[in-house]
């Protein structure tokens, strides 16, 4: 994949981020308010069981977009949003994770029953959307543009979509069947982090752009298997590793930022009821552990 390079003339001015909901993508669109002029956002509604996440994303964007002020305004970019609606592919997917499918497995990435979630071609279709928006984009301005991914170490190769093999012939099939293909590169900022480095830099990049901690975070869902609430399930892979990131950073904290705050009362948005205090984390990690340990 053609990587971006931060230094020189033909620094690019604009970025396209595929935006789940969750903590990666939600910390890489803080990272790219903060790196470039232009942003533009994407979500993909696929028929997907989780739809709190884009539901978290909305509100995301919608939080960021108003923080943006004459006086804060992340030197000038307000994020573009869109979310593009696949409707027709819900009915036609085999996957755990899509309206009608089997019932969503529990246990951590290792276990052989996690190819339940796989969605066929899943990143491929993102992928190329995004690509041509970001084309679009760069064609339109006639400046360099990014396609800003949110990968990381911890990506599984349960997901054959995940491994660097396969960004790489999807980069090299996208440069062949476009013109002008060299205005468009990649931004990995977290290839060689997880999602405790990435939670590191969401606190940092917050600080930076003067905007809450707590607010950006309450507003993310990394669960495949959500309470009807909204909360993380504490079961499901994906949330156990959610959980190990806050766990990590409230001990390196004394206090895990978004976990010392009572919860709120039902009256408030879902996207805020989600289980806080630091101990209930910890005794529902514990609890997963035990219950799910790998041979």
């Amino acid at each position: 994949m053609k990587q971006l390079e931060l230094s020189g003339f033909e620094k690019p001015k604009h970025a396209v981020v595929s935006l789940s909901g969750g903590m990666d993508s939600s910390t890489l669109l803080l990272r790219c308010l903060d790196k470039f002029e232009t942003v533009t956002a994407l979500s993909f509604d696929y028929g997907q069981k989780h739809k709190v996440e884009l539901k978290r994303a909305r509100a995301l964007v919608d939080y960021l977009n108003r923080q943006c002020t004459e006086n804060n305004c992340y030197g000038g970019c307000k994020i573009n949003y869109q979310v593009i609606k696949l409707d027709g592919l819900v009915d036609l997917l085999d996957s755990a994770l899509v309206e009608g499918g089997e019932e969503v497995p529990e246990g951590h990435y290792a276990a052989e029953n996690m190819k339940a979630t796989v969605v066929p071609n899943r990143n491929k279709i993102f992928s190329s959307i995004t690509q041509a928006v970001a084309l679009s984009v760069a064609n339109k301005t006639e400046e360099p543009t990014v396609i800003a991914l949110g990968i990381h170490s911890g990506d599984h190769d349960i997901y054959p979509d995940c491994r660097q093999e396969f960004r790489d012939a999807d980069d090299n099939a996208f440069r062949m069947g476009n013109w002008d293909h060299e205005r468009v590169s990649y931004y990995t900022p977290y290839l060689k982090g997880d999602k405790f480095t990435i939670l590191q830099d969401g606190e940092i990049l917050c600080g930076k752009l003067g905007i809450d901690f707590d607010e950006v975070y309450a507003r993310t869902n990394t669960s495949y298997k959500p309470t009807p609430e909204g909360w993380s399930d504490y079961k499901s892979a994906s949330s156990v590793e959610r959980i190990e990131a806050f766990i990590k950073l409230g001990t390196t904290r004394h206090l895990c930022p978004v976990c010392k705050t009572e919860r709120p009362k039902t009256s408030q948005p879902s996207y805020l009821r989600e289980k806080t205090q630091l101990d209930s984390l910890e005794n529902a990690f514990k609890t997963h552990r035990t219950t799910n340990k790998q041979p």
